[in-house]
């Protein structure tokens, strides 16, 4: 376990992910699954860190990620601005550029940037815009309304990083919402407070009504660690409400994460205690993903697909 109280300029670093990631024992990834969160990370001075960050990660560089992705089975990946870079989205704009059909992100701007860097961001392949009030760097809520409006002219959604209970006086301006918008780490709940809580069944409402879902982030929201059984009836809950806008993300490196070190393979397993039914799995893992970010399907995923197709009917003529 990392000893959080070493720090760089305060703010406490962290440890590295496991660096030989597997994928899941309990079921097959289906071809064409997407890890709809993780971050890629660079250094100063190349690329700074903000001052005002809540955590020092180590590096997470694109080479390491694409190679969880190989590991773990994964299609497609969604890289998310981290907050300790602040709005200089460079690096994961870089990565984005250099795998166009692989790879989506989620970006940290500014209000008053330029069309040009607009039109850019969108060209590299930014499909969304982050709010953040739970770690130093990000941009919080006050002008929600703004944000809406740009994403609204940009064709991007929006994606939320805050705790469930924070939800609550955000309704009346969440219901005026002219874009999709996304919670992050099913709104870092922990899941002590229990399924009463208020803000949880808050979270709950919104996404029966509209909004999506992450289905990520176990070790942060469980109280009692690997396997994270703790998570389960809460997942199941937000599944039902919509099953068809909830996402799967890995949140790699796991940052400002200071337990036990899971692998990314143990955090796909328990994707079959949260949902169950594998159609219903697999379409939190592809169709769902495909829909919310606008992956289209590889000559590799349809050639899957047919040889599925082919396999059942088959199968059925038996």
């Amino acid at each position: 376990m990392h000893d959080p109280a070493c720090t760089v300029d305060g703010a406490p670093t962290c440890p590295a992910p496991d660096p030989r990631p597997r994928g899941p024992t309990r079921f097959v990834v289906p071809p064409g699954a997407v890890d709809t969160h993780a971050h890629v990370i660079g250094l100063p001075p190349v690329h700074p860190f903000v001052a005002s960050r809540s955590y020092t990660p180590p590096p997470a560089s694109l080479k390491r990620y694409l190679s969880m992705l190989d590991a773990t089975g994964m299609t497609y990946g969604v890289l998310v601005q981290v907050s300790v870079h602040g709005t200089d989205n460079g690096l994961a704009v870089e990565a984005l550029k250099a795998n166009r059909e692989r790879l989506r992100g989620i970006g940290v701007i500014p209000l008053g940037l330029p069309d040009k860097q607009l039109g850019d961001l969108k060209e590299a392949g930014i499909v969304g815009l982050r709010l953040n009030v739970l770690y130093g760097g990000g941009i919080g809520f006050d002008h929600l309304d703004s944000y809406a409006s740009l994403a609204h002219e940009m064709g991007w959604h929006l994606q939320f990083l805050i705790d469930a209970g924070n939800l609550v006086p955000l309704m009346p301006r969440l219901d005026k919402l002219s874009v999709p918008f996304v919670v992050d780490h099913w709104g870092h709940f922990p899941v002590s407070r229990g399924i009463d809580d208020l803000g949880f069944r808050t979270l709950v409402s919104l996404v029966r009504d509209g909004a999506w879902v992450k289905l990520s982030g176990a070790y942060r929201n469980s109280i009692e660690g690997p396997p994270y059984a703790d998570t389960v009836p809460f997942v199941r809950i937000l599944h039902a409400a919509a099953p068809e806008r909830c996402v799967w993300g890995s949140d790699w490196p796991h940052v400002a994460h200071w337990k036990y070190m899971m692998n990314v393979g143990d955090l796909l397993d328990l994707l079959v205690d949260w949902v169950p039914d594998a159609a219903a799995r697999n379409r939190v893992l592809v169709d769902n993903a495909y829909r919310l970010y606008g992956f289209k399907p590889s000559r590799v995923t349809d050639k899957a697909s047919k040889a599925g197709k082919r396999s059942k009917g088959a199968a059925d003529r038996l």
